[in-house]
This record gives C-alpha cells, structure tokens and sequence, in this order.
C-alpha cells in the first residue's frame, strides 16, 4: 500500500473541489429564491471571476503550437458547457437524479481518455472504478428512476457529464501548459456560454436585491475561482482514469449536503453505497502502480 507518486495535494484539491460542486445546489437555489437565474448566476459569478483575476494577473499568451490552440477551443467550450449546464440542472430536477445521469462521467472519460491520450485502463483502475460506480449506482437508485420519463433537467445533467469528461481529458492534454492559462480559458468559456444562453432563452435581468448580486460574486470568489484552480491543477498531474474516480466523492457530499440542508433522510442503501464510493476512492489513491 502506498500514496501515489504524485502526492497528496492533487487528491486533496480534487477532494475539495468535490466537496463543494457536491453542495453546490443549496446556494444556487438559494439566489434562485432571490429572482436570479442560473445562466445569470453563472454570468456573474465566472465573471467577476474572470474580471478580477485579469485585473490582478493580466491575460496568459496564446501557445505557439497550434494543435494546442485547437484543444484550448474544445476546453473552451466543453468547461464553458459543463459548468452552465450543471447549475440549470440541479436548479431544474431533483439532486438525487443529476447526480445519476451527471456521474456517468467516468464512463465518458475512461473512452476519452483512451482515444486522445492514449491511457490504458489498469488493473486498479478498473476495481477502483467498478467500486465507485457500483457505490453510486445503490446510492442513488429507487424504483421511479426507470418509470420516470427523462425530462430537460436529466438531458442537461447527462450533457454536463459529458461535457465534464471532455474538460479533464483536454485539461490533462495540455499539462505542458500553464494552469492558469487553462483555468482563465475555462472561466471565460462560462462566460460566453452563459451570455449565449441568456440570448436563447431570452432571460430578462435579474430583479434580486443587492445581497443576492454580492452573493453571486462571491460565490465566484471564493468557490468557483478555487475549485477551478483545484480541478485543473489536479487534473494535470494524474490520470484521467484516477481523477475521475476521486471525483465521484461529490456524490456522496451532495447525499450528506442533501441530509443536513433539506433534511431529507440518508438510509442504509445510501449509507452502503456510500461506503463504496469512498472505497473506490481509496483504491485509486492509495494502490496505483509506480507507473503512473
């Protein structure tokens, strides 16, 4: 048994990073009550993101080689997505079905991961994964799941995921390149999906009071500035395989978030699947082989 070569500070960002997307539903609801959005919630916040960060740090140059550019667009757009789509669906569905359809995401990033970045899947990998699916799958699944008719909040949720399997994978391609050059790409990528979908869906300005505009901003402040940094970091410095993994522990928070903030009851087949979760997790930390 051992800790992976990389160390502990990317299982601990991408730990962090999970933990707060896990509870992200409770404050987007939360200004959701107070008449704003989500498109325009992720507006604001990834914007005074992107704003603040620009003003402090400028903006990173462009990398010279152009296949580089081109996965930088495809970060663009699927990080810009993911993030967008992932806030409307849990302020559109119940947590319990996003988490479902969003956390399929391993599976797309395993396929992804093989296709561009050449990743075999390894022995521990495939136990690790199979645990935490299989814990995700007994934690969140009822009787209703298959009789119910899947509606526009599973659709995005499900788009999130893939969306957010293409973002790892892209951020892990170009490792050569800075973290934040990757991470200001993803924040404007918000940005921009968010002002087209405000334009589709023709959302009028938010008619909140000033607490809720602040709220927005500092939740772009101090959680997704954060968590961004966290992701991409981490993402970098592991297999897409084995962060994908250690991301599915954002299931679990939201189960605990979901008990602790709306008092809904956390039973043994959550517990259990829990368990599982947290036990793949642990595979995929501790026991990867040196090669990794």
């Amino acid at each position: 048994m051992k800790v992976a070569a990389n160390g502990w500070l990317p299982v601990l960002a991408l730990l962090a990073a999970a933990s707060f997307w896990g509870a992200i539903w409770y404050p987007s609801r939360q200004l959701e009550a107070m008449n704003m959005a989500g498109v325009w919630q992720t507006l604001i916040s990834y914007g005074a993101v992107f704003v603040l960060v620009g003003l402090f740090k400028g903006l990173p140059r462009l990398p010279r080689i152009e296949a580089d550019r081109k996965y930088l667009l495809i970060l663009f757009f699927a990080a810009g997505w993911t993030n967008v789509a992932f806030v409307l669906a849990v302020l559109s569905n119940e947590v319990v079905r996003v988490m479902v359809f969003f956390y399929l995401s391993p599976l797309w990033t395993i396929l992804l991961g093989r296709w561009v970045l050449n990743e075999h899947l390894t022995g521990v990998s495939k136990v690790a994964l199979s645990v935490s699916l299989l814990g995700a799958v007994v934690m969140l699944w009822n009787e209703s799941m298959l009789s119910t008719p899947i509606g526009k909040g599973d659709a995005l949720a499900l788009s999130a995921g893939m969306a957010f399997a293409l973002t790892n994978v892209m951020t892990r391609r170009l490792q050569h390149c800075s973290t934040m050059l990757k991470t200001q790409t993803t924040w404007l990528g918000v940005v921009m999906i968010s002002m087209v979908m405000i334009i589709m869906l023709d959302e009028p300005m938010p008619d909140s009071s000033p607490i809720a505009w602040g709220g927005a901003i500092a939740l772009g402040v101090f959680g997704f500035l954060l968590t961004t940094l966290f992701v991409v970091y981490a993402v970098s410095q592991m297999p897409v395989q084995r962060s994908s993994v250690i991301m599915l522990f954002e299931v679990v928070v939201g189960a605990v978030s979901a008990w602790w903030l709306a008092n809904e009851q956390i039973d043994l087949q959550e517990w259990v699947g829990g368990a599982l979760v947290l036990g793949g997790g642990l595979i995929a930390v501790f026991f990867q082989p040196e090669s990794e």
